[in-house]
Parts: C-alpha cells; sequence; structure tokens
C-alpha cells in the first residue's frame, strides 16, 4: 500500500495509527529494560527465589483480559451501528479497568502484609521490581483509562458510527496492548522468580 494516495483524512488516519504504534513500543522497551534489569538482577546473592506474587495479581489478569473482550466488541458493535449495546460494554470496560486497579492495589497490600516494602530494612530487591513493573504499568493503565473516558465521552456526543471509528480504534489498539503487556509482566513474573 503506497502510505502518500488517499485523500487528507486518510493520510492523517494512518499517521495516528502510526504514532500511537510508535509511542507502544517505546513504552514496550521500557519494560524490556525493567524485565532486562530484573534478570540481571536475580545473579544478586540477596535474591529471594521463593516470592510469591499476590492472588490479586492473578484476579487482575482474569480483569485486564475481559475489559479487552468487551472493548474488543464495542468496537464490533459500532461498526454494526449498534449505539446501545456499544455503550454497554464500554462502560463494562470502564468498571472493568477500574477494578484491575483496585486488584494491584489489593496486590500492593498482600506485599505489604508479608512485610515486604519498596525501600527500607525489610524491603527486597526482587519485590522493589515487582513495585516498580506494576507500578509502572498502573501509570500506563492510568493513561488507558484517561484514553477510555475520552472515547466514552466522544461515544455519547455521537462522534462514532459506521465508517468513522478511528477514535475508538486507537483506544482500542492501546488497551489491548496495555492488556497484552500486563500478560506478559505477570508471565514474567511468575515463571522467573
Amino acid at each position: 500500500m503506497d502510505l502518500t494516495q488517499g485523500t487528507f483524512q486518510e493520510k492523517k488516519d494512518r499517521s495516528r495509527k502510526m504514532m500511537l504504534w510508535f509511542a507502544m513500543i517505546s513504552m514496550f522497551m521500557t519494560f524490556a529494560g525493567l524485565t532486562s534489569a530484573y534478570i540481571v538482577s536475580q545473579e544478586r546473592p540477596d535474591w529471594l527465589s521463593d516470592l510469591v506474587l499476590p492472588t490479586a495479581f492473578f484476579y487482575s489478569t482474569i480483569v485486564i483480559i475481559l475489559s479487552s473482550v468487551t472493548f474488543h466488541f464495542a468496537k464490533v458493535f459500532i461498526q454494526k451501528g449498534d449505539r446501545e449495546i456499544t455503550t454497554i460494554l464500554l462502560l463494562l470496560t470502564l468498571a472493568l479497568a477500574i477494578a484491575f486497579v483496585i486488584f494491584q492495589f489489593v496486590g500492593f497490600s498482600e506485599i505489604i502484609a508479608n512485610k515486604y516494602y519498596f525501600t527500607g530494612k525489610s524491603s527486597t530487591i526482587a519485590f522493589s521490581f515487582i513495585y516498580i513493573i506494576t507500578g509502572v504499568h498502573l501509570l500506563h493503565v492510568a493513561a488507558g483509562i484517561i484514553v477510555l473516558l475520552v472515547v466514552i465521552y466522544n461515544h455519547f456526543k455521537q462522534k462514532y458510527k459506521q465508517g468513522q471509528t478511528l477514535g475508538l480504534e486507537l483506544g482500542a489498539m492501546f488497551w489491548h496492548f496495555l492488556d497484552i503487556l500486563w500478560v506478559f509482566l505477570f508471565l514474567f513474573l511468575y515463571f522467573l522468580r
């Protein structure tokens, strides 16, 4: 496909998608650096090798996967012209996103209840990495929730309809990226202890 072809709007839409891809790649590189540092740090003599992830992280993983499914179907139904089902699915996606954040904080509470802290005498490098990796992901999820709120607002303003769903598509791409990134991070932390 020749990227110079098409109307001004088509070119603009392609450039927005490309900018999102660049942003997601740079975010992935941040986590690639963090996970690489985690792997290298496992060689330290003070590494806690028997760490157990909080059970709340398991639940948050299920919740974020479900939120990706609901966001996907919101996109499907808006393309079919069904605004009512799209509204329900977008609001459900938002509720699941909030549930994800709550489960993450419950997970942090579980870690603290087990006397592992981010800093101080009771901290370990392994749990410091878990705090950093999950915390940085949570910051990205906060951005994703803002994007989701903008998508919901634009949906209520009836900016999306069949053939005109770019904003919703971009929001869904970013949310799916956050979902895949969390699943990767969760599996990484679960299997590389």
